[in-house]
């Protein structure tokens, strides 16, 4: 383990952590992180998902009226979605900037430029989706353009998670942080890429289930909407695009396992992972038999097929954290031995201050007032002259005071207090010794 430590030493920054605890239980932040983190990217997903399909769903209603009516029906939950994403977006936020805040804030200042732009982008994105639901009508004779105004908030909702994830990723690989120039040389890591299309896939997966629970509900007017397509129409299709979307996230994720650095794995990863893999399986069985079964049966399995994805969203979700507290597990110990080195010599250099030590210039035609003119001149010169006020009397009237009582003088000197108004306190000079004291002292009472 120490060569390992020596290793990463010489190739990783290890800067100090911040010396401040954990305002709750270690144990109950990281079950805040994964658990927040699985509600909100649920959304984010279906913000997402619901954008591209809008999208798709517009450029095919250019010659089909229902899908016109389709794409705005699901126009109509992206703005919902989204506010949702927003909010249960803190938590994970807050969470994993508590827990990480040395790694989070690293990849962050790494890529900074882009991290900052997440906040405009954002606010066009929101109001270019506000735009094309409340435009809805207004621009039905000009769908080019409705079509347009939502392909812009698609390219900014792609754009955005990609941002996020670059960050999040480059936390975990502090060994590369010395080799990052901003966020498109992070960008280039083996592992952003596929990780990031097996985010899309899930959010097609999940925007398909919200699709076909949407739109099969009792109480949606569906005839109102649609006059070819049917109910099952669309749920068919929605089953047939999370089913699709699935099997591509089992083709993606061995291709993502194989570009993350080995660091990260261990027996508990692989085992949570596999088990997730195994309980999607039959959810996309029971997809499968809904698919090509009676029309009358296709919802039968749908929230058995819930249940089990929901299951391996969550081991995925344990997974990842699992994989993060392994990969980062090397360096935190480095760092924890950095900080414990730096409060030691901050509490030696506290517990025993060394003073500086300024050679005196000594002017010899002074004789042997000399040493005291230095030190008046070092200490004193800022706030006192000769026969002038300054910011303290003039040197003159110090004599005047003091000249037959030296030692009340250097008394004054040590513990200085506050004689008249007009005239600021004069701060303690606790850099004099006893013999600086009275070379001051006699110096200033040579002044005639």
């Amino acid at each position: 383990m120490f060569n390992i430590f020596n290793v990463l030493l010489q190739i990783t920054p290890v800067p100090r952590n911040i010396p401040l605890p954990l305002p709750l239980p270690e144990w109950l932040l990281v079950f805040l992180l994964v658990f927040s983190f699985l509600l909100h990217i649920i959304f984010v997903n279906l913000m997402i998902g619901g954008t591209v399909l809008t999208l798709w769903c517009q450029i095919k209603g250019l010659k089909d009226k229902d899908y016109h009516n389709l794409a705005h029906e699901i126009s109509r939950t992206i703005t919902v979605n989204k506010s949702l994403a927003v909010v249960l977006g803190i938590a994970p936020l807050l969470s994993i900037s508590t827990l990480y805040a040395l790694y989070f804030y690293s990849a962050t200042s790494l890529t900074g430029g882009m991290w900052i732009a997440i906040i405009p982008l954002v606010t066009v994105a929101f109001l270019l989706t506000y735009l094309n639901k409340y435009t809805w009508k207004v621009l039905d004779s000009n769908k080019p353009l409705s079509i347009a105004i939502i392909a812009a908030a698609t390219l900014l909702f792609l754009f955005i998670p990609l941002i996020f994830l670059v960050n999040v990723n480059l936390m975990l690989f502090p060994e590369k942080w010395g080799l990052i120039k901003g966020f498109f040389s992070a960008l280039l890591l083996p592992n952003v890429l596929p990780r990031y299309f097996h985010f899309l896939c899930a959010s097609m997966a999940v925007t398909g289930l919200f699709i076909f629970w949407y739109f099969g509900r009792k109480s949606y007017p569906f005839e109102e909407y649609f006059e070819r397509l049917t109910r099952y129409d669309i749920q068919k299709k929605a089953y047939s695009l999370t089913l699709a979307a699935s099997v591509a996230q089992f083709i993606i994720g061995p291709l993502v396992m194989l570009t993350l650095p080995t660091k990260g794995f261990n027996w508990s990863l692989i085992l949570i992972i596999l088990a997730g893999a195994a309980i999607a399986l039959p959810a996309m069985w029971w997809i499968w038999k809904s698919i090509t079964g009676a029309p009358e049966d296709i919802a039968k399995h749908f929230w058995k097929v819930v249940a089990a994805l929901s299951i391996t969203v969550i081991f995925m979700g344990s997974g990842r954290h699992v994989y993060r507290a392994t990969a980062l597990a090397p360096h935190q110990k480095l760092v924890e031995i950095q900080s414990a080195e730096f409060e030691r010599l901050s509490k030696e250099a506290r517990e025993h201050p060394t003073e500086e030590k300024v050679e005196l210039k000594l002017d010899t035609s002074l004789g042997n007032v000399a040493k005291g003119a230095a030190i008046f001149q070092q200490n004193c010169s800022s706030c006192h002259k000769k026969d002038e006020k300054l910011v303290g009397p003039p040197m003159t009237e110090m004599v005047s005071i003091y000249k037959n009582n030296p030692d009340g003088l250097k008394a004054w000197i040590k513990k200085p207090g506050k004689k008249r108004e007009g005239y600021p306190q004069m701060p303690t000079l606790t850099q004099l010794t006893d013999d600086d004291r009275n070379e001051l002292a006699k110096y200033i009472l040579s002044i005639k």
